[in-house]
């Protein structure tokens, strides 16, 4: 058979095609089995019923479903797909994406301005009310029970540029201010280099008493975990320690201390947990930085056992403060029983495993909508996104689609395995068989021996 060139191939397309000859795909397993979860709870039905609000029956551009926008944001969470435009980009692209959606080949799928638009239609509580629909599937299936939940927090690089910094009071930008410094120091027209230089001598450079970005006003300068000073969110999450389950997630500015924003975030959670039992949450349990004595007061008058590690401050004096004396001391003798270990070590796995799934290998570690509602519903369909993986992991041991991949693999490479050990004992049957038959020629054709006949 003779190889062809790409040449040879170029020809003119037809334009007719028919559907039958049209290359299709089986569509991918995961989907599959999530299109089933969502068909089976009637997502559509109830997501169509609190989205009505926002529709109009005969007029108004081409939009698309409820269930559609919010699919769209699932695929991004499984596939890691960080902005809109990539989601659009991978749903047109894609087959097995566009039979998850619900599109055939003679259908465009919906382009990203249809996705960022409807996001800014639908408000903040309407992604709030699919969470908790979601949450309320997991109760169902044993998956959110709420007793013990540990708080913990982490950023998000917001999507705005130190460059695009000004001055709360002036205006003036953050280079016009650099230079103005310089011209005080005796330099005029300073270069490049020489700003920089003067900006790295310079002690407290940024803050946000001073500084502002007109893009985001939200985003709060803020140094992340590998060192580097960038604009940036807090994502807040309330984790069930029982399933691993995000019970609830809020976004505050992110210079608002971890002593301060625990509340927004408790509330939340209790709301969820007191659905699942009348007690609601019946403990806590948070790392040092949330360690203070009037966060252990409200937990106290809350009625919530705390975990809270206590920082290194030295000694302390407690004229006049006998109930937060009370109270730290309490949660001292709690940190030190072996139960405290176990709900930490916990605490440590579970809400880290939120983060990764959601911001890491969900891509949202670096977000691409402005405006702390805009990231807050995108932060609602992550968690939300992630709840649902918790429940396809129970129903069919699936989480990620990557997962569903990976156990076909591994199957694929047991099959073979067990197919080359089947051959390896056909082999040394063989071989034991053909030695056993010649050593025992060997001996009846010895000599002075009578050859038995075959």
């Amino acid at each position: 058979m003779g190889m062809g060139r790409k040449k040879d191939r170029e020809k003119q397309q037809g334009l007719w095609v028919a559907a039958s000859e049209i290359a299709t795909t089986p569509g991918h397993v995961f989907y599959e089995q999530l299109n089933t979860v969502l068909n089976a709870e009637k997502f559509d039905q109830r997501i169509e019923a609190i989205c009505r609000k926002y529709y109009k029956s005969s007029s108004g551009r081409p939009s698309i479903t409820p269930g559609t926008y919010f699919r769209m944001l699932l695929l991004g969470y499984f596939e890691g797909i960080e902005s809109e435009r990539g989601m659009a980009w991978r749903a047109a692209d894609s087959l097995s994406y566009r039979k998850f959606l619900g599109y055939d080949l003679s259908e465009p799928t919906p382009d990203h301005s249809t996705v960022s638009r409807t996001r800014r239609l639908y408000s903040v509580e309407t992604h709030r009310a699919v969470m908790k629909w979601v949450l309320k599937i997991l109760r169902k299936h044993g998956l959110a029970d709420g007793q013990s939940v540990c708080i913990d927090a982490t950023t998000l690089q917001a999507n705005a540029s130190m460059k695009s910094l000004v001055r709360h009071d002036t205006g003036q930008t953050y280079d016009d201010y650099l230079r103005q410094l310089a011209v005080a120091e005796g330099v005029e027209n300073a270069s490049k280099e020489q700003l920089a230089r003067l900006d790295r001598k310079r002690k407290k450079k940024a803050s946000n008493d001073d500084w502002t970005n007109p893009n985001d006003p939200s985003a709060r300068i803020t140094k992340m975990k590998d060192g580097r000073t960038k604009l940036s969110h807090k994502a807040e999450h309330a984790v069930d320690l029982a399933s691993g389950a995000v019970l609830a997630v809020t976004v505050q500015p992110a210079d608002r201390g971890d002593t301060a924003s625990y509340v927004e975030t408790l509330d939340a959670a209790q709301r969820e947990a007191g659905k699942a039992h009348p007690a609601g949450i019946e403990e806590v349990v948070m790392d040092k930085g949330y360690h203070s004595g009037a966060v252990l007061v409200d937990l106290a008058e809350r009625e919530i056992r705390s975990y809270v590690p206590e920082p290194e401050r030295g000694q302390r004096h407690w004229s006049g403060k006998r109930i937060e004396q009370r109270c730290v001391y309490a949660n001292r003798q709690r940190v030190r029983a072996a139960r405290s270990k176990r709900l930490q070590k916990l605490r440590g796995e579970l809400c880290e495993r939120s983060f990764a799934h959601c911001y890491e290998t969900g891509g949202m570690r670096q977000v691409y909508v402005r405006g702390s509602d805009n990231v807050l519903k995108r932060v609602l369909v992550q968690a939300a996104a992630f709840n649902i993986g918790l429940l396809l992991r129970k129903l069919s041991g699936w989480g990620k689609p990557r997962q569903a991949q990976g156990r076909r693999i591994a199957l694929t490479a047991l099959l073979f395995a067990v197919s080359v050990v089947q051959d390896a004992y056909s082999a040394a049957q063989n071989w034991l068989h053909n030695s056993t038959r010649d050593l025992f020629l060997q001996i009846t054709t010895a000599p002075g021996r009578q050859e038995i006949p075959q």
